[in-house]
């Protein structure tokens, strides 16, 4: 896997690309001398935990032959300094389903993502808790 990394502005705007010619941008905050044209390093991490679950999740729940007719994520990250570093220390997801899905196969296809198949939080988990919750049609699963 491989990301290629242009400077687009005297600042921290930078696109970037993959092997397959997608491309994306990457600007930092206006208070660290951005220009805030796009999301943050630290933001992308969060898109990842979010983007990886959830293929998982919607994975999952498709060969059980769930109906999902609405699926949304949010994800919250709450950092740590360490020295002069910030990185997150805790990661909130909460998977808002939608459709004809029994309960109980949601939440075990958020945990078999989260314990086992997101390559993204099993790369974060060495430094950071992620906790998440599964809601399915508006009601919380416990």
């Amino acid at each position: 896997m491989k990301i290629t990394l242009n400077r687009i502005n005297e600042a921290y705007h930078f696109e970037l690309k993959n092997e397959r010619g997608h491309v994306t941008h990457i600007d930092s905050k206006a208070a660290v001398g951005g220009h805030d044209l796009a999301p943050s390093p630290m933001e992308y991490v969060l898109m990842g935990v979010a983007g990886c679950s959830s293929i998982d999740i919607i994975s999952i729940l498709k060969k059980q032959r769930q109906d999902i007719t609405d699926y949304k994520v949010e994800v919250n990250g709450t950092r740590e300094k360490i020295g002069d570093a910030t990185p997150f220390k805790v990661i909130e997801v909460i998977v808002y389903l939608e459709g004809t899905i029994a309960p109980q196969k949601a939440k075990k296809a958020a945990q078999l993502s989260f314990d086992k198949y997101c390559s993204v939080s099993k790369t974060l988990e060495p430094t950071a808790s992620i906790v998440y919750k599964v809601i399915v049609n508006n009601e919380e699963v416990v």
